[in-house]
């Protein structure tokens, strides 16, 4: 099969949606379809033999933690040059919609990963929220499958008036995410020299929507307490600022056998956001064998369970995210859960996740397969 894959975003960015894609496209590969990646242009033009080709990329005023790609004609010269079986746009939003209106020659599939709508709260634009779920909805609905990570976007999403949505399954490497890379090197690093304090982690974006500054009101209420944040974006020197005076080491982006190293020599996993599809970071941090602090959401609580993987609170009562943490203190319950999470991550893996998405990719083909025979008949019969 000749696949066809349009994205907002691709490495060398890190996120969850290039974690995905990344691990999917392995897959596919390793099973002999023939990949064309488009997405924002970069120092990379292959990936795992599948040809990536990059489209200009720009900053823009309103968005400069990401470059992103113009909706640009070069495309459609690509679609047909390449002449897909399929074609798959990842998140359309800028590139994407140009993947959406010159793709739809083809079968198509879009995916939705980042709940673009729910961010304009965080960035005070909330009156901007009926225009995009119109534009989104404006885009996906061109497709003949639209997919998604989690239940709970699901039905949000056809509440919206999204057609012909259906539950793209979640997964995560669960040799890469291992205890076995627990680094006292590392450690010593992420508690700024202290390794003997207890090491809270967190991995991910640095966006105001992430709402990682909650996690202040933590450290204020115990000494014993340290705090990693790994990532980088938009909102680091923000949140330096406000963490400036407590016990927390920023490092930037981590990769590879680093970012492993720091799941497995640290203590608790800190996510407060309530924006996310997914929040693939925690698969990562629960294969990791590390017990989940989490804001409750649908997403969230399709993957935690309150008291046996992970500890869920609630954001809208004060001081509940402080007194989870605060009961981890505990070394018993937090191995005991740290223990359950791994086993709970252990029943995913990248495999079923990318059979899954090569089963849509077929079922859109039958049809299109069934039409051709069926034109070939008519062809032969008029001679």
């Amino acid at each position: 099969m000749k696949i066809a894959i349009i994205t907002e975003t691709f490495l060398p960015s890190t996120d969850g949606i290039v974690t995905r894609l990344t691990a999917v496209i392995r897959w596919l590969r390793q099973q002999g379809h023939e990949i064309l990646i488009i997405a924002p242009e970069a120092d990379l033009h292959e990936f795992e033999g599948a040809a990536i080709a990059g489209i200009p990329a720009y900053r823009f005023p309103f968005y400069r933690s990401k470059k992103l790609a113009l909706p640009l004609p070069r495309i459609a010269r690509l679609l047909r040059q390449f002449e897909p079986d399929l074609v798959h746009v990842v998140n359309p939003a800028v590139l994407g919609a140009a993947g959406i209106w010159f793709g739809k020659k083809w079968p198509l599939v879009a995916s939705y990963h980042t709940h673009i709508p729910h961010y304009a709260d965080h960035y005070r634009v909330g009156w901007m929220k009926p225009v995009l779920w119109w534009y989104l909805r404006l885009l996906h609905n061109q497709a003949q499958l639209n997919l998604c990570t989690s239940h709970t976007v699901m039905q949000e999403l056809q509440s919206q008036r999204f057609l012909r949505v259906k539950l793209w399954q979640r997964g995560v490497d669960t040799e890469r995410f291992h205890p076995a890379f627990r680094s006292e090197s590392m450690r010593e690093r992420l508690s700024g020299g202290e390794p003997d304090k207890l090491l809270l982690l967190y991995v991910g974006r640095l966006a105001s929507e992430k709402q990682i500054d909650r996690i202040r009101d933590v450290l204020d209420h115990s000494d014993r307490l340290r705090l990693a944040i790994v990532g980088d974006g938009p909102h680091r020197a923000a949140l330096e600022q406000h963490f400036a005076g407590t016990a927390t080491v920023f490092t930037g982006f981590l990769h590879g056998e680093e970012l492993s190293q720091a799941y497995a020599s640290s203590d608790i996993f800190m996510f407060p956001s309530t924006t996310e599809t997914l929040g693939l970071v925690l698969l990562e941090a629960m294969a990791a064998g590390l017990p989940i602090v989490a804001a409750q959401s649908g997403p969230t609580l399709e993957q935690v369970q309150h008291g046996v993987t992970g500890m869920l609170y609630d954001p809208h009562v004060p001081h509940s995210f402080r007194q989870r943490v605060l009961e981890l203190l505990d070394k018993q319950l937090r191995q005991r859960i740290g223990h359950a999470a791994r086993q709970s991550a252990l029943q995913l893996g990248w495999d079923a996740p990318s059979q899954q998405l090569l089963c849509f990719y077929e079922s859109l083909l039958q049809p299109f397969d069934e039409i051709a025979v069926q034109r070939s008949t008519v062809s032969r019969d008029s001679v």
